[in-house]
């Protein structure tokens, strides 16, 4: 969120950043919206001191004229309400600006290629795809799911069930052991506040599964991703500086609607309602998100490393970022079959953007000011297996186990 004393002094020039986001921000509706909103406020404001003034007098004769203005507060106040309703609207859909160094461009095609890492493989045989090679003794089970769920859902068996836990594991085991993450089991069902905090509402509503309650005061939706719980354990909270960076790290399934995604990556597991992520969450002083951010994706970067699977690291363009995020960085892993690279992390800084939003601040010289977060994969579990069975099958349809990854899989060779 922005503040909002910068955004009525520099129009101008948010608003061409907007449009580096591709958000066409209406100047004059901003404008009309806000002067309604503070004229109301001050007509108020006015009102409620006039009252404090006649409170003071002992005068009888001004319990009637206290009783009428009290009247006109309410009334403005429901009008109030209803101007500051209409200019959060405006205010919340706005996303985050894009830093400096971000590529500007509307879509995909204007990102940045960083580098690449890794051999990509010469198979002497006809590859399988990952939906391929789990049709065998149907441990990836796609009619079992479609029953259960519908579509975008799966069914892992045997070997396979066992991989996905092993590789969640090695991914926790990584990041809490060599990088220091703090592991965090959060609930997978938060409220709208929370939601509202990291950017994911209202703007993203429709991609959200709601959970409806009984006599609930409050909304409540399945988590879309970890970030979410974890950016906002230092919601509402001032943290002393010296506790900062504070990094977290969870293994939780993620729940998207995938709205506006149909027809695309319907084969395989790719694009799921449910699939699990290992997600990673900085907090650090704002000056530090972007030292922070190099250092988180290194983190992602090493997985991949650990288990030789070839990748490439991309800098996304101003108009591909997500809403939240001032600078996102994508590591994509090759997959095989397709013959090319498939996202598989996004590293993002959002700056003091979320922080805003939830209330976060830290105490500094300067008194209290807004923390930066950062979230990033560690990875997607369902993308890293994809790529771990193709870049590792044999001719026979066999997995081999990478080295790091035996001690989970209960020392198998291959499955």
């Amino acid at each position: 969120m922005h503040n909002l004393k910068e955004l009525r002094n520099n129009l101008e020039n948010y608003k061409k950043k907007f449009q580096d986001r591709n958000v066409n921000f209406d100047i004059d509706d901003f404008n009309k919206k806000d002067l309604i909103n503070r004229d109301l406020i001050n007509k108020k404001e006015k009102l409620e001191h006039e009252k404090k003034t006649l409170s003071k007098s002992r005068d009888q004769s001004n319990f009637a004229k206290s009783k009428k203005i009290s009247e006109e507060i309410t009334k403005i106040e429901k009008e109030q309400n209803i101007s500051q309703t209409n200019l959060d609207e405006i205010i919340f859909s706005l996303p985050n600006l894009a830093l400096s160094d971000v590529p500007i461009g509307k879509d995909e095609k204007s990102n940045k290629f960083i580098k690449k890492n890794g051999d990509i493989k010469n198979f002497s045989f006809k590859l399988k795809s990952h939906v391929e090679l789990g049709e065998k003794d149907k441990n990836i089970d796609f009619d079992t799911s479609i029953k259960l769920s519908g579509s975008r859902f799966v069914v892992l068996k045997d070997k396979f069930a066992l991989l996905e836990r092993a590789l969640i594991n090695f991914m926790l085991d990584t990041h809490v052991n060599e990088f220091k993450y703090t592991e965090i089991s959060p609930p997978l069902i938060v409220n709208e506040d929370v939601m509202f905090g990291t950017g994911q509402l209202p703007k993203f509503e429709d991609d959200q599964f709601e959970i409806k309650f009984d006599n609930s005061e409050q909304r409540k939706f399945l988590i879309p991703t970890a970030e979410v719980v974890l950016t906002n354990l230092v919601r509402k909270t001032i943290l002393e500086k010296n506790s900062l960076p504070k990094r977290f790290v969870a293994s939780t399934p993620c729940f998207r609607k995938e709205a506006g995604s149909y027809g695309k990556d319907t084969k395989g597991i790719i694009r799921q309602h449910q699939f699990y992520k290992v997600e990673l969450v900085s907090i650090v002083e704002p000056n530090k998100c972007i030292s922070e951010l190099s250092r988180m994706l290194n983190c992602a970067e090493t997985i991949l490393e650990k288990l030789k699977i070839p990748y490439q690291v991309i800098l996304l363009s101003s108009g591909d970022m997500g809403f939240s995020a001032e600078m996102t960085y994508d590591i994509e892993a090759w997959i095989p079959s397709e013959k090319k690279y498939r996202e598989i992390s996004s590293c993002s800084s959002c700056g003091t953007f979320q922080a805003r939003r939830m209330g976060a601040k830290f105490k500094s010289e300067n008194g209290n000011e807004f923390v930066g977060t950062l979230n990033g994969s560690g990875l997607a579990v369902g993308r890293l297996m994809i790529a771990l069975l193709e870049n590792n099958q044999n001719e026979d349809g066999s997995i081999n186990i990478p080295d790091v990854l035996k001690k989970y899989m209960n020392n198998l060779e291959k499955i």
